[in-house]
């Protein structure tokens, strides 16, 4: 099989390609543009790439993420995260390809406390979270899609919230940590290999996928302090807190961004490992990459 990644340069975009290439499929068969090869917020160049390439899968990675951007930023925002998603989606129905679209918890109002299942009505309260539903819309008008929506992603290839927090412990007694907005972390290495299973099948639909298990952001940071062997005290805070702190404006983020992930066990696939494992298994791959 032929596979064309978007958004190759960025953590889960790095790791799906790490985890085809060791599951044996040729570095010929696999397409991992970056922006100055495929923009593909332009439909002809998208068209004739994957006319060109004609991949049996894409997976679509490429997202405007600055989700306080976005706010100030609309249009550029939709013209990624929608138009894009449509001409992709478009030149794969050309080519007869499977479509995988990344997607995220921020399509739900993050108010309730129970885990959203994938059926659960949406309510995005951003603009990031509204263009990201829409662009899911644009692919269910294909038949041969997935939709993965996932949450709070951390991989070895680019910025993450792991990263940013063991730089700011440096040289600090006491960091300050949201701690009312629970969610799922998730280790791209983990994501990467549930999505290559996916598109070994033919069981379309939309998914939740996250690893196992549910904490706040302060509790995940604590986590990564004890595995890195950092002493720097979390100190927990509530949202508006933060805000005061950070001194600028932001969008409004989920306060529970916990996902049902019955839809993976329901088809067959393998459930995610646990954050707490995944975070200590991403931990050692910092201090083996030598950035720990």
């Amino acid at each position: 099989m032929k596979y064309l990644i978007t958004g190759a340069g960025g953590q889960l975009g790095f790791d799906i390609r790490r985890e085809l290439i060791r599951r044996g499929v040729d570095e010929s068969d696999i397409a991992a543009p970056h922006l100055a090869d495929l923009d593909i917020t332009h439909q002809q160049a998208v068209e004739n790439y994957v006319e060109n390439f004609r991949p049996d899968v894409i997976i679509h990675c490429a997202a405007y993420t600055n989700v306080d951007g976005a706010e100030n930023d609309v249009e550029a925002c939709r013209k990624v995260n929608v138009d894009g998603t449509a001409n992709l989606t478009k030149a794969a129905e050309k080519v007869d390809a499977k479509i995988i679209y990344i997607s995220t918890d921020y399509v739900f109002d993050g108010e309730n406390p129970e885990p959203y299942s994938v059926d659960h009505a949406v309510d995005p309260q951003s603009v990031y979270g509204q263009t990201k539903y829409d662009g899911e819309q644009v692919v269910r008008q294909y038949p041969k899609h997935f939709i993965v929506r996932t949450a709070w992603v951390f991989g070895i290839n680019g910025h993450n919230f792991v990263k940013t927090m063991l730089k700011v412990a440096n040289g600090r007694d006491e960091v300050a940590v949201v701690d009312d907005q629970i969610g799922s972390p998730t280790y791209t290495v983990d994501l990467a290999k549930f999505l290559v299973d996916l598109s070994e099948s033919d069981k379309y639909g939309t998914y939740h996928a996250t690893n196992e298990g549910f904490c706040s952001w302060a509790e995940f940071t604590e986590e990564i302090y004890r595995n890195a062997g950092v002493d720097t005290r979390v100190k927990k805070v509530t949202t508006e807190e933060y805000a005061e702190i950070a001194g600028r404006p932001q969008a409004k983020r989920p306060h529970y961004s916990k996902l049902s992930k019955d839809s993976i066990e329901e088809n067959g696939f393998t459930r995610l490992s646990n954050w707490q494992d995944a975070t200590k298994r991403y931990i050692e791959e910092l201090k083996k990459e030598g950035e720990l």
